[in-house]
């Protein structure tokens, strides 16, 4: 066959074997963790492709990033599908899909080794390590950065074939809207001068033209790092130096880079969250791991004359992993899943091309490179497979988090909100007293357990509660607005207008405050102001129909 058919060949591979492993997250449902601030209770994401989304997208720094771009593509979903869930996963699956086919005619065209290109992208497409990113909607930001990651190399290696100006700005263009989907792409011009090393082989071109080609797109870089740490702080996610000493920070980071080969060789124990560990990282573990890492960059070192991909796949790694390896700490976590979705693709390729050198002399080696490649594919598809299945609900998900993480505070709350949310509101609450006892000082886990408390009667436990977490997180607006209800609930209707106006002080487009004030400013016959509360609420909230019942209710009555 000629080298077209077998590159076909490959694709149509790529395509089923990714649809059979994957194609059940068609039916599965939003998960309670995320999928709810990104869609379900998102009223300028749940209402569709509308100009004020739109403007909303390109103005908001929610979640904690600046992204535009997975704003508008979850719109787009809304607007096509909903909240059916199975379209939302649909979407992630087929940006997937079409990673794993631009990165196997990336590798392809600029190698021409057609074996180890398909491996590498085989390897992105059905690695167990990639579930999170895919089968989780809230993710989207992963798969939808990379597919704009990849379209930037295809740019980037058509301009080092004809550098010209519009072939350069297709880079710049592609670069950016990847940036607009998640800034993860910071690492990217840097990741292009390795790509000028191996494979493009752009040794003739002087080192400082290559450097000052990537300027423009370092300056991208450092504006949208910038805005990433600034929006990242003003939302609470990112941790000082108080918080964690550079040391602890350092010893992470070490142990990090050791962790995730771990678990691309062995992928077994992946959870959705991974705890932070309630000790310091052992001196002897974080020394281990860096030594582990300084040999084997010895390694690569000595090797880059006769392997060039080995030093660019280790690089690829260790660079595209940087922003999220815990120097700069965000968020819960110290480690995710998710975080390798475009960093193992250099591991893969050490183990690509590496293999592919180490069976060179081997008797009858295209048959054992076939039958190795099959059963590595295999194994990890079956993996991945059984690893999807577990992502079909809250329940599941969390049910299994827990058992391989152990105290996991995070899940316990998460999987209490979960079955709250079915009704199972008696098995919910020891999940969040558990939360709560391996973290005492989270405000949300107080929340929540305030609100099962208040919808069980018992108000001056949840008053005690929503006090607690407001004590913890001062600057937390659900708390303050169950704060008003219950003083609504007791009549202090003062307090509780009080409570309202601070939420709405705090978060502008909290919906619920809105209609709680409303409703506590009707009681007291005070119908003008009432109305205008209820219309904000379901102008922020169209789907809101408590809002829009009873402020048509105090229209009607002020007509009679």
């Amino acid at each position: 066959m000629t080298p077209r058919q077998w590159r076909l060949i490959a694709c149509i591979f790529l395509i089923l074997a990714t649809w059979a492993v994957y194609g059940e997250v068609r039916h599965h449902q939003f998960i309670q963790l995320d999928d709810g601030a990104y869609v379900l209770e998102n009223p300028r994401v749940s209402g569709g492709l509308t100009s004020s989304g739109i403007v909303h997208a390109f103005t908001t720094l929610h979640a904690g990033y600046w992204i535009p771009l997975t704003w508008l593509s979850h719109m787009v979903d809304c607007q096509l599908f909903g909240l059916s869930p199975g379209g939302h996963h649909l979407t992630n699956l087929l940006f997937h899909i079409a990673n794993s086919l631009l990165l196997f005619l990336w590798l392809n065209r600029a190698t021409r080794a057609l074996g180890p290109s398909f491996l590498v992208a085989a390897l992105l497409a059905l690695h167990p390590l990639h579930v999170e990113s895919v089968a989780w909607v809230a993710e989207r930001k992963d798969v939808l950065s990379t597919f704009f990651w990849l379209l930037t190399m295809w740019a980037y290696l058509r301009y080092a074939e004809l550098p010209v100006g519009g072939r350069y700005l297709l880079v710049l263009i592609c670069f950016s809207l990847g940036l607009m989907a998640k800034p993860m792409l910071v690492t990217l011009p840097l990741a292009l001068l390795l790509l000028d090393f191996w494979p493009l082989g752009r040794q003739g071109v002087a080192v400082k033209r290559l450097v000052l080609e990537k300027a423009p797109l370092l300056v991208l870089s450092a504006l949208f790092g910038l805005v990433t740490i600034y929006a990242q702080r003003e939302a609470g996610a990112l941790a000082g130096l108080g918080e964690l000493p550079l040391a602890a920070r350092v010893a992470t980071a070490l142990a990090a880079y050791a962790w995730y080969p771990l678990k691309m060789f062995w992928p077994s124990h992946l959870a959705v969250l991974y705890p932070e560990p309630l000790e310091a990282i052992p001196l002897w573990q974080a020394l281990g791991a860096g030594l582990i890492l300084a040999l084997v960059s010895l390694g690569v070192a000595r090797q880059s004359r006769r392997r060039p991909y080995l030093p660019v796949g280790w690089l690829w790694y260790l660079g595209t992993l940087f922003p999220v390896i815990g120097l700069v700490q965000v968020g819960d976590q110290v480690w995710a899943d998710r975080f390798t979705y475009v960093p193992l693709i250099g591991l893969f390729i050490m183990a690509a091309w590496g293999g592919r050198d180490l069976t060179a002399s081997w008797p009858g080696v295209r048959v054992l490179r076939a039958a190795g490649a099959a059963i590595v594919l295999a194994a990890l598809g079956i993996c991945t497979l059984l690893q999807v299945q577990l992502w079909r609900d809250s329940e599941t998900l969390f049910a299994h988090t827990l058992r391989v993480t152990g105290d996991n505070p995070v899940i316990h709350h998460n999987l209490g909100v979960a079955l709250a949310v079915q009704g199972r509101r008696e098995e919910a609450g020891p999940h969040f007293l558990e939360a709560l006892r391996l973290n005492p000082n989270n405000a949300r886990g107080q929340n929540r357990l305030g609100e099962e408390l208040f919808n069980q009667g018992k108000i001056e436990e949840a008053l005690a509660r929503f006090k607690r977490a407001v004590k913890r997180k001062p600057d937390f607006p659900g708390a303050y607005n169950n704060l008003g209800r219950v003083y609504a609930h007791q009549g202090k209707m003062d307090r509780a207008m009080a409570m309202f106006q601070k939420a709405i002080g705090l978060d502008p487009n909290f919906a619920a405050a809105y209609k709680n004030w409303g409703l506590a400013l009707a009681t007291q016959g005070k119908k003008q102001e009432a109305m205008e509360r209820l219309g904000r609420a379901v102008e922020l909230d169209p789907d809101n129909g408590e809002a829009r019942r009873i402020l048509q209710d105090l229209k009607t009555q002020g007509l009679d």
